[in-house]
């Protein structure tokens, strides 16, 4: 009974493989191939990360942020193999919540699936919201132009007013005084403006439709997308290869490394999405032979296309002039090639499109793996008798990403994005060590490749101090010049990392941990420490959220209970 009492009371992988194949959980369709997982993969990883966010990484840090991509997707391969273990151990729909159920415990599992609504969630707001300011440029195209208030959140349109009566009105780009204009002409009722993102709100319900009719439509939609979004980004490296100036490039880091590293969020975020397709496990017809082969797959031929691609855009124009929220159209549009700016366009707005269906496609199966264990109310593992999706589930996905995405605005929800995503990797990667120690990688038909890290971790410890000693006097002389509430409110997160690492060589030399793993938790939390405080805030308020849920009901109504 102790055990069952326990806030880390752990499922095994029988246990987890029963629960799943049992009456109430069974019903999902296995349709999905190598090739179909893939897809699904490209067509989230490939999304508005690079038809948006990735213009305002470059104008941070130069044509240097192609290298903190390369950086980011050695972050995520070592997360990559991991998540490929775990899914082949536990070839269930639950993706990281359903691993730490394993690894670490019930409250884990917990913090984990919460963590993950978060980040699927507000992935596809800021999905919804890119594809909407794609739409209403391609409909601009098409000589449409819808009115101003029906297309701009209330908070941008009111801050770019408000920077137009400004001294900075000079400054203001076209988008903001677009946002101006807009609020000034939308309707009121009293002081307040009426403003809402019409078409972001509007897709999302689209995308919901489709996902609750079916796996096996979501995937065809999502194929047929994918060819058209890899063509377009070959055809913006082939095309763009001949207008880059080579000048362009120098100086090659105009912000330094902390100008680099400020794009992080951004340039995370055009990862995200290769673990969503664990989502889909149950739905595969070999997910232990599969699930690790496409992960592999989809973060290698996206990187190689991101570099190529942030090349080129920082080689057709300054990268000082890319903070747009359609970089790819706008450097073409700035070459005169406005036919090509077009296309772009309108193959955005496609390509914006698969991403979101592979979000939406994940979320649900989140909720419904949780409602299985009990930790959620049961209508979500409601599994829909002819579509054989999960039907409750998917409605409410809808709502939640729906509605603030005819709000709320795009930048704010980036950083959030990645707070919750680096926490469930860091786990993810934990996890794979205690499989390992615990003699549980026995049971899995694909591993992380094993490299002894028993002085590995530590030596690269010392080094990292020593090269910080050397090469750091500006980082040293910068936290020396902070006082201690300073610290603690911009570097506690720099603290963590370094005592983490600490604890991990200590703990990599008693045990022999893989060197993988080990490198997985300290890159995903190297990265953690560049993005900003209040997000940490925002984070640890949807956390105790998500504790409240859990201790008024998933703890007593837990199937482990």
């Amino acid at each position: 009974m102790k055990q069952n009492s326990s806030l880390f009371r752990k499922k095994t992988v029988d246990q987890i493989l029963k629960d799943a194949n049992s009456a109430e959980g069974s019903g999902l369709a296995k349709i999905l191939g190598v090739r179909d997982l893939v897809s699904l993969g490209i067509a989230a990883i490939v999304g508005a990360g690079i038809f948006s966010t990735i213009g305002v990484a470059s104008y941070n840090g130069g044509p240097a942020v192609s290298l903190l991509f390369i950086f980011t997707a050695i972050a995520c391969v070592f997360t990559a193999l991991s998540y490929a273990q775990f899914a082949s151990t536990v070839p269930v729909s639950g993706s990281a919540y359903t691993y730490a159920y394993v690894a670490f415990g019930e409250l884990f599992a917990w913090i984990i699936g919460w963590s993950l609504i978060l980040e699927y969630a507000v992935s596809n707001m800021v999905v919804a919201i890119s594809w909407s300011e794609y739409f209403t440029g391609m409909l601009k195209g098409f000589g449409i132009v819808l009115p101003g208030w029906l297309t701009v959140n209330q908070e941008t349109a009111s801050e770019a007013f408000a920077k137009l009566h400004s001294a900075a009105a000079s400054e203001m780009s076209i988008y903001e005084k677009f946002a101006a204009a807009a609020y000034e002409s939308a309707p009121t009722i009293g002081d307040f403006h009426i403003m809402l993102n019409l078409p972001a709100g509007l897709v999302t319900l689209l995308i919901t439709a489709l996902v609750y009719i079916g796996i096996r439509e979501s995937r065809t939609a999502s194929n047929i997308m994918v060819v058209l979004k890899i063509g377009v980004v070959l055809l913006v490296i082939f095309a763009g290869a001949f207008y880059v100036k080579p000048e362009n490039w120098s100086p090659f880091a105009p912000n330094g490394i902390k100008g680099v590293m400020g794009g992080v969020a951004s340039v995370f975020f055009a990862f995200i999405g290769f673990d969503s397709i664990s989502t889909t496990a149950e739905e595969c017809k070999n997910p232990q032979r599969d699930m690790p082969k496409a992960m592999i797959y989809c973060l290698v031929i996206c990187t190689v296309l991101y570099v190529l691609i942030t090349l080129v855009l920082t080689g057709m124009v300054n990268y000082s002039e890319l903070k747009v929220s359609d970089p790819l159209a706008f450097v073409f549009e700035k070459n005169g090639l406005d036919f090509m700016a077009g296309i772009i366009s309108v193959s955005s707005v496609i390509a914006i499109t698969s991403a979101l269906l592979v979000y939406q496609l994940g979320q649900p199966r989140i909720w419904m793996t949780m409602s299985r264990d009990g930790l959620l109310w049961k209508r979500f593992s409601k599994i829909h008798p002819k579509y054989q999706t999960p039907s409750f589930a998917t409605i409410v996905t809808g709502f939640v990403v729906g509605i603030p995405a005819l709000f709320f605005k795009m930048d704010f929800f980036v950083d959030l994005t990645s707070v919750g995503t680096f926490f469930a990797f860091i786990l993810v990667c934990a996890g794979v060590l205690y499989l390992d120690h615990t003699g549980i990688s026995a049971q899995s038909k694909f591993r992380v490749p094993y490299l002894n890290g028993k002085y590995l971790v530590g030596i690269s410890l010392i080094l990292a101090i020593a090269g910080l000693a050397i090469y750091g006097q500006e980082v040293i002389a910068e936290w020396a010049a902070l006082t201690f509430a300073e610290t603690i409110e911009h570097k506690l997160l720099t603290i963590v990392f370094w005592i983490v690492w600490v604890t991990l060589s200590i703990l990599s030399f008693q045990n022999n941990f893989s060197i993988l793993p080990v490198a997985g938790i300290l890159t995903n939390l190297y990265l953690m420490t560049e993005l900003g405080s209040s997000n940490w805030l925002i984070f640890a308020i949807w956390l105790a959220i998500g504790l409240v849920i859990y201790f008024s009901y998933g703890y007593r109504k837990s199937k482990l209970a």
